[in-house]
């Protein structure tokens, strides 16, 4: 597979940190890497690689996608157990990453401090992939442009719409990741949740260049008309699972339901997709849902014909794939 970019030996522990062209690269690559599997093929581009996996936060869909995304191109995966390695307790952070820098080719981490990622690839001398921190998750964003350029054909001068807590790891992640691919960036969120202003002036920074933009806007009816993509997430991420009924409260406005859906003006024109990085509390099928009901999106847009949540889910694996590929050949 011919590349024009490279990014070999690179850590990915950003958006911010990937140049517009090297976002394209990764979400084509992903493309063609999805359409080879697809023909049932399988190959060797990770042949006798292995892979650490190091997460502290739980997970579905981004540990199974480094896992089998790995195998497809013939490499081992080893899910390291917090309560199993040393990793800054028994033994210095720095000491670990040294360690598993001699041993492993590449490092997936999922936690929490964003330092814990930096420091990682500092020491280990080997690519790490930030599989999701506090303030960044990069490999969901590029999923969610895959499936956002599989849906139109193209990402320049779509408009999406996040709702919700306007500065979050993915609300940072898709703020970048939008404006760097020429996309318009609407960021619904109430006023007690908005971005960092200095990350908001950095991204507004690359507007000219890539002719995309970000919007701040409060009111939900006001900011989903004309918009492509309707994106939310979970209204306390993990972590913050205190905080569920006082974002149960502040965000009650902000959930998407189909009337919003309908808002945008494209609902009948088959120009919109919904999409959520989940889990999603859309139903009475969750410990807190079956007690306080759907909260960041109704069942009926969830379940709607709009909906790609599921081909989102599935391209964090296409794309992680895309991303070891590129930066370990």
């Amino acid at each position: 597979m011919k590349k024009s970019i490279s990014l070999k030996g690179k850590s990915i522990l950003t958006v911010k940190q990937l140049t517009p062209e090297e976002i394209r690269y990764l979400v084509d690559l992903a493309a063609q890497l999805k359409k080879k599997k697809k023909r049932g093929l399988r190959g060797n581009l990770l042949k006798r690689k292995n892979i650490a996996l190091i997460f502290e936060k739980s997970s579905t869909r981004t540990r199974c996608a480094f896992t089998v995304s790995a195998a497809d191109e013939g490499a081992h995966t080893d899910y390291l157990n917090m309560s199993e390695i040393h990793f800054g307790r028994k033994e210095s952070l720095a000491d670990s990453a040294r360690v598993l820098g001699r041993m492993f080719d590449g490092i997936a981490f999922r936690g929490y401090r964003h330092e814990t990622a930096e420091a990682l690839a500092v020491h280990s001398g080997i690519p790490v992939w930030n599989a999701l921190t506090d303030i960044a998750h990069p490999t969901q964003i590029l999923a969610d442009l895959l499936t956002i350029q599989e849906h139109f054909g193209k990402l320049k001068g779509l408009t999406l719409v996040y709702l919700g807590d306007g500065r979050n790891n993915v609300a940072n992640s898709l703020m970048i990741g939008c404006v760097k691919t020429g996309m318009h960036f609407v960021n619904c969120t109430p006023p007690e949740l908005l971005p960092d202003p200095k990350l908001l002036a950095e991204v507004e920074g690359f507007a000219p260049r890539t002719g995309g933009s970000v919007r701040i806007v409060h009111s939900p009816r006001e900011a989903v008309r004309g918009a492509h993509v309707i994106y939310t997430d979970v209204w306390a991420s993990m972590g913050e699972e205190a905080e569920f009924e006082k974002r149960r409260k502040l965000l009650g406005p902000y959930q998407v339901t189909m009337d919003l859906m309908r808002r945008t003006g494209r609902a009948e024109t088959g120009d919109l997709i919904f999409l959520h990085c989940l889990p999603a509390f859309h139903d009475h099928q969750t410990e807190v849902t079956r007690v306080i009901g759907a909260m960041e999106v109704t069942d009926e847009v969830f379940e709607s014909s709009f909906s790609r949540v599921f081909d989102q889910a599935e391209n964090r694996m296409h794309t992680i794939k895309a991303v070891m590929v590129a930066t370990l050949t």
